[in-house]
């Protein structure tokens, strides 16, 4: 752009320098012809300032009445509309990058990409967009600010990828990487925006001060008085270099985080919840380790760090987090991720330091070496800091056999452990072929009794697991109703120290199947075999007896509605024995979308279980409300009741966002408990609170 141009967002792409802009507009389909020609076509113009990086987007449609924008909500998923999403590779290196998609009504979502395939939704960087619909179609005019992104500053090519959705014909289309195993997120087949130079951060610093009013009571738990408190607080930002970036936090607080979604857990082990808390989730890619967490891999075998050990406890209750210092970002050829944070002491509860420190080399083209460590220590007490260290690679290549991926990843990890009787080690190898005709992969891993990393998530330990997986999904050409059909088995084989059958599970899919219509059916066989090593208390006053060895077949049914009509559905059926009896499930999820902007979700599962040792029931309910005016503003309500704890829950979270980076949170939340023993007063009032926060920034 000229010194003297500048771009008003209004999604009109009016402006001049917007017509000397030459489009992309090769794009390709991926589904549902591989290959083909796309039905509407899409222009995507590229400009930039010293400041900022803009994009002009037209995505014409020959129907613009039939598109589909039903949601506004900041990051929302957009199962179920039209959208146009890119990724942007700043540094080039084929493994980091941001992803950015809108829809027609403006609804914005972002993330971070990282290495190894890992990807942090809940990122929510500063920059701004319009969005207009008209006779032609749609389009979208962006603004995303330098100083939010890092980047090579030696270099002059960003990668960049675009993809478009057009719901109705349940079609996708791409500007380059158009292969059914390679896709938008696969960063090596991204093309390339070009002449990026003499841009700028300006100072890089960003200062985010907060202030919070809070007013809580708890007459269920003895403290039937009103509580009222206010706070003040401060993130700081800066780019030590524009790959690098440094965060301060004073005073933090998490007023405004949703409430976790509650499960049924009728297993032996901890279930994992996510992070949710805006400081950890920044930049969180940068100290993934092995395999990162990611949509279709949500939970890793090995997590030496989990952020949710650090400031809540073991019921999810806050703690006071004095500060925290973070440095996330590339130096050279090296991906880097610091974490220090300092909890206080209150009351009964210790505080403690925490460190975590993340680094990886990148080698060849797609590859790394890396190490990590991390230490928990208690502050003013005569005990041991606990320590944990260790090392991971990745082999990874998208030309094996000419165009298929292969993946090699290995770790090894160490513990400190107190009685210091060894056994506190964890290692293990995964061979991946993730394509699309094929997918399949063997893994060995290893868990000694006792390994156990003070800031990391390990729900079990003392075992060797084996897991090969082996999935076949072949296209029929031309059938009228379906597009994928898929079969295939996972096998989960788990032993003890001593190589004795501990976990015999196999998942057989017999039949999953996607139509055109985005409909889908799923029948899976699972047969198993448990021998427990301790007593399994199941429910309250079921106990499973420790050495039992129980052999059982579930068998599940599920069927899912396309997403993207008024009211959609996701349901199964689970029934069969189970351990020394036998349990049927049932699970029902209903959404409703009346009209863009309002969403309501419905959830129900019910178990029945019936065992030798005794029989029970569990329910769990689930009702989701929002309210979307428009894409800054938003008011969402979540209700849930498990049979489990008793306690209904509601929380009430409304935002508005002023501008980007600067927002308004009022969160209430109110907890009840279902006491069976009063049957005159049913739920009793456990807790309630009001929060109010402000969050500003000001950028230099």
């Amino acid at each position: 752009m000229n010194g003297d141009e500048s771009i008003h967002l209004d999604g009109r792409l009016e402006e001049p320098v917007w017509q000397r802009s030459l489009p992309a507009t090769d794009f390709v389909q991926q589904d549902p012809v591989n290959g083909g020609a796309p039905t509407e076509r899409t222009e995507v113009r590229i400009v930039f300032d010293e400041e900022h990086f803009y994009m002009g987007v037209i995505c014409f449609d020959s129907e613009p009445d039939k598109l589909l924008g039903n949601t506004m909500k900041r990051d929302e998923f957009l199962m179920a509309d039209d959208r146009f999403m890119w990724v942007i590779d700043t540094f080039l290196d084929a493994r980091t990058g941001y992803f950015f998609e809108m829809n027609p009504s403006g609804l914005m979502a972002d993330s971070l990409m990282g290495t190894g395939g890992s990807n942090e939704r809940a990122w929510d960087g500063i920059w701004n967009a319009r969005v207009l619909r008209s006779e032609v179609g749609w389009t979208i005019e962006i603004e995303i600010p330098f100083r939010t992104l890092n980047f090579d500053p030696n270099g002059s090519s960003w990668g960049i990828n675009f993809q478009r959705s057009i719901r109705r014909k349940n079609e996708e289309n791409l500007w380059t990487g158009h292969a059914r195993n390679q896709g938008l997120r696969h960063l090596p087949s991204a093309g390339l925006v070009t002449g990026i130079t003499e841009i700028s951060q300006g100072l890089g610093l960003d200062v985010k001060p907060y202030l919070v009013g809070t007013l809580n009571s708890a007459p269920g738990r003895g403290d039937p008085r009103v509580h009222g408190d206010a706070d003040v607080g401060v993130d700081l930002f800066y780019n030590l270099t524009p790959g690098l970036r440094a965060n301060l936090t004073v005073n933090t607080d998490f007023a405004q985080t949703e409430v976790d979604q509650r499960r049924v857990n009728l297993t032996r082990f901890s279930l994992f919840f996510p992070e949710q808390r805006d400081f950890f989730l920044d930049g969180s890619t940068f100290l993934n380790f092995y395999l990162a967490r990611s949509f279709r891999n949500s939970i890793a075998p090995v997590q030496p760090f989990f952020s949710r050990r650090i400031g809540l406890d073991e019921n999810g209750e806050p703690q006071k987090i004095d500060f925290g210092v973070k440095l996330t970002g590339q130096l050279g050829a090296q991906d880097i991720g610091v974490l220090q944070v300092r909890t206080a002491a209150e009351g009964s509860v210790i505080g403690e330091d925490f460190t975590v420190a993340r680094v990886r080399r990148r080698l060849l083209s797609q590859s790394y070496v890396g190490m990590i460590y991390t230490r928990r220590a208690e502050r003013d007490q005569p005990t041991t800091d606990l320590h944990t260290a260790g090392v991971d690679f990745e082999l990874a290549t998208s030309t094996f056999l000419g165009s298929q991926n292969l993946k090699f990843n290995g770790f090894f990890l160490w513990n400190t452990n107190l009685l210091e009787t060894g056994e506190n080690l964890a290692y293990g190898v995964r061979l991946n072929y993730p394509n699309d005709l094929w997918n399949t992969r063997m893994s060995f891993t290893e868990i000694q009794e006792n390994h156990d990393p003070a800031i990391g998530f390990t729900p079990r330990s003392g075992f060797r697991s084996y897991n090969p997986v082996l999935r076949f999904s072949p296209r029929p050409r031309d059938h009228r109703w379906i597009r994928r059909v898929t079969f295939g088995a996972d096998l989960d084989l788990r032993t003890d120290m001593d190589n004795r059958f501990l976990t015999r599970r196999l998942e057989f899919t017999v039949l999953e199947a996607n139509l055109h219509s985005r409909d889908n059916f799923e029948v899976l066989i699972v047969p198993t075999y448990e021998r427990l090593e301790e007593d399994f208390e199941i429910h309250p006053g079921i106990i499973l007896p420790a050495g039992g060895e129980y052999r059982f077949n579930r068998y599940r049914f599920q069927f899912g509605t396309a997403s993207n009509r008024i009211l959609s559905t996701r349901s199964h059926v689970e029934l069969g024995s189970f351990f020394s009896g036998d349990r049927q499930e049932v699970g029902l999820q209903l959404s409703v979308r009346p009209r863009p902007g309002i969403v309501v979700r419905l959830e129900s599962t019910w178990n029945q279980v019936n065992l030798a040792e005794g029989g029970f029931q569990t329910r769990l309910y689930r009702l989701e409300a929002e309210t979307q005016f428009n894409p800054w503003i938003q008011l969402a309500n979540n209700i849930q009741y498990d049979s489990v704890s008793g306690v209904l829950g509601w929380q009430s979270r409304f935002r508005w966002i002023l501008t980007p980076g600067n927002d308004l949170y009022v969160v209430y939340l109110h907890n009840w408990l279902d006491d069976p023993l009063d049957s005159l007063d049913g739920f009793q009032g456990l807790d309630r609170s009001l929060a109010t926060k402000f969050v500003f920034t000001h950028r230099f």
